[in-house]
């Protein structure tokens, strides 16, 4: 899944940051896999080679979440003492990768297999790196908790935008982030409970199933909502994986959008609008499908409806029949307007009138 990522993100960072996340937690699962069943013989020399990973899950996960709610990616000119800890541990751990096969022999059994007789270790050899090795699962604790925190921070953000903008705070997107910030807190509390119930390795077992649910349920998503088994894809015209040579950004749209109530235009329209802002519809629509969730004709609407319920309690507008109302927000016909109203508002126009009464 993450060649596959790699492959489609093409400019998408937040994407290629994902991608690299799901390939760490493969490789994380496949070391824990190899330990427990012995295989990790034939390749000993690699053993505890994927501990820096776990370090990374935490930045990489936060990296993505911010590129996709921000719309825009954390460079790594700014954002690389996000990487300060998983470089560090790398770092003091390398007189351990270059240690003698004996050593790394030892280190495996002294986590799975310490009822059989340990090798012998060069009396020369120095195990100075032990000091930071040992509080690795507080490092781990550490970064988890601070990426968890920070992603939650972002998906808070994100949706009391939402709400101030009077938009859908639950786009594809937005639950998407946000469900994987919660992944990531149930991942911190998990490897917490573990740590504290069993020494060592003991229990890699139990978040490698972890990783497994996760790995698979987040295949599963991205490829339901890519279209990839769909023979269309390539030239779906809501694929979000590419990016344009020229683009404007969803903010920029929506500022003209709500500058110049354009949305309250009956001649509204995706290739109009586009034609107003001199790019290609097919951009516009990615930008309100990536950042919202649904189509450009609902998010018209939405805002339609949104001024429709202002102007039926405003006594400025007292006069106006409801129909009126309808027409003076955009819609073409009473129909067209009392079927979106019942969709975004959840009742007729008439019901909402009545529901308010005591109110106004």
């Amino acid at each position: 899944m993450s060649l596959i990522l790699f492959i489609k993100s093409k400019d998408n960072t937040p994407l290629k940051y994902f991608a690299f996340l799901l390939l760490f937690f493969g490789l994380i699962f496949l070391d824990v896999y190899l330990c427990y069943t012995g295989l990790i013989k034939h390749i000993l020399f690699l053993n505890d080679s994927t501990e820096v990973f776990v370090l990374m899950l935490g930045p990489l996960l936060y990296f993505s979440t911010y590129g996709f709610l921000k719309r825009k990616p954390i460079p790594i000119k700014i954002g690389w003492w996000h990487f300060i800890l998983p470089a560090g541990y790398f770092i003091s751990q390398i007189p351990y990768y270059l240690a003698p096969i004996s050593v790394k022999l030892n280190a495996y059994l002294g986590a799975y297999h310490r009822h059989l007789k340990t090798a012998v270790v060069p009396e020369t050899f120095d195990f100075g790196y032990h000091f930071v090795k040992d509080i690795f699962d507080w490092l781990i604790l550490i970064s988890l908790l601070t990426y968890t925190l920070l992603s939650l921070k972002l998906v808070r953000e994100e949706h009391l935008r939402a709400l101030e903008k009077k938009t859908n705070g639950n786009s594809a997107k937005y639950i998407f982030t946000r469900n994987s910030a919660i992944v990531l807190c149930s991942f911190f509390i998990a490897a917490f409970i573990i740590f504290y119930l069993f020494d060592d390795d003991g229990g890699d077992q139990y978040l490698s199933l972890f990783q497994t649910v996760v790995a698979f349920s987040t295949t599963y998503i991205i490829l339901r909502e890519s279209r990839f088994f769909d023979k269309s894809w390539v030239a779906d015209k809501y694929e979000t994986l590419g990016k344009p040579v020229k683009e404007l950004t969803l903010e920029e749209i929506e500022d003209f959008i709500e500058k110049n109530d354009y949305f309250t235009s009956e001649n509204a329209s995706l290739k109009d609008l586009a034609n107003e802002l001199n790019i290609h519809p097919n951009q516009i629509s990615k930008a309100i499908n990536t950042g919202f969730g649904f189509n450009f004709n609902h998010y018209i609407n939405s805002k339609r409806i949104v001024l429709a319920k202002k102007r039926l309690t405003d006594p400025k507008y007292g006069q106006l029949t409801i129909e009126a109302i309808g027409a003076s927000v955009g819609f073409k016909s009473k129909s067209a307007f009392y079927n979106a109203f019942k969709k975004h508002a959840g009742s007729s126009p008439s019901q909402f009138l009545k529901s308010i009464a005591p109110k106004l």
